[in-house]
């Protein structure tokens, strides 16, 4: 159970009435129907917002395409529920009327140095912007904002930071993106690839698309082939 100040929406929301207008997000309905984010690995995320309607508005969003939300009111919450259980990302509003968000985040950076934060604020300056990215925010959202431009941030910050992810689905990952990278400097197409180090065409494909991962033996070839040290691969994926 959270506690009591954290609540959990409901996708349930009706995401075509005029709170859609209010909050500043276009109707999302179309754009989840047209499937146009793609595939969603969901993620754990907790809110701080002081604006109730904005804060069930947005949870129901981000709870209709599968992320699991914890929205709270003040600091202390805040603060309670990321104890309790830390998430992978923070949407943070800058203006709360007596809680400061920059406050908030300082405390944040010396609590959960590397937590993934998203600054979402009605009250954009050049000024909050630039000292919430010295503090390492990943993302600064303006309001209003369409709901592809956080759908975006999220997925950005998912592919960044490796977020919501099992170790062997970030190796998957980067040992695709590292392998494709290689193969691009030396400007060999895959057909190339697979002459030099005996993998098929299709089991590269697969392999670049982070779709599996390869034996040990192939990934030692492959890495040969590209001139390249496997170990440097692994580092990168944090291993």
């Amino acid at each position: 159970m959270y506690p009591a100040e954290v609540s959990e929406h409901a996708p349930e929301r009706n995401r075509s009435d005029p709170a859609n207008a209010a909050a500043g997000i276009s109707d999302p309905q179309a754009e989840l129907a047209s499937g146009s984010f793609g595939e969603v690995l969901p993620l754990n995320i907790v809110m701080l917002d002081d604006d109730e309607d904005f804060r069930e508005f947005l949870g129901g969003l981000l709870t209709g395409v599968g992320h699991m939300v914890r929205s709270v009111a003040d600091p202390a919450a805040f603060y309670a529920a990321c104890e309790q259980e830390l998430p992978d990302v923070v949407l943070l509003d800058m203006n709360m009327g007596r809680a400061s968000g920059g406050e908030v985040l300082g405390e944040l950076r010396r609590r959960w140095a590397k937590l993934c934060v998203i600054v979402i604020t009605g009250y954009p300056s050049l000024e909050t912007m630039r000292t919430t990215f010295k503090q390492d925010v990943f993302d600064y959202i303006a309001k209003p904002f369409s709901s592809d431009v956080l759908f975006k941030a999220l997925d950005q910050a998912t592919q960044s930071l490796g977020l919501g992810q099992r170790p062997q689905d970030r190796l998957r990952l980067v040992l695709g993106q590292q392998i494709r990278l290689a193969r691009g400097q030396q400007r060999w197409t895959l057909r190339d690839l697979s002459d030099a180090c005996g993998t098929s065409v299709s089991q590269l494909s697969s392999i670049e698309r982070g779709a599996h991962l390869p034996s040990l033996e192939s990934l030692v070839a492959i890495a040969t082939a590209l001139n390249q040290t496997p170990s440097d691969w692994l580092k990168h994926a944090g291993f």
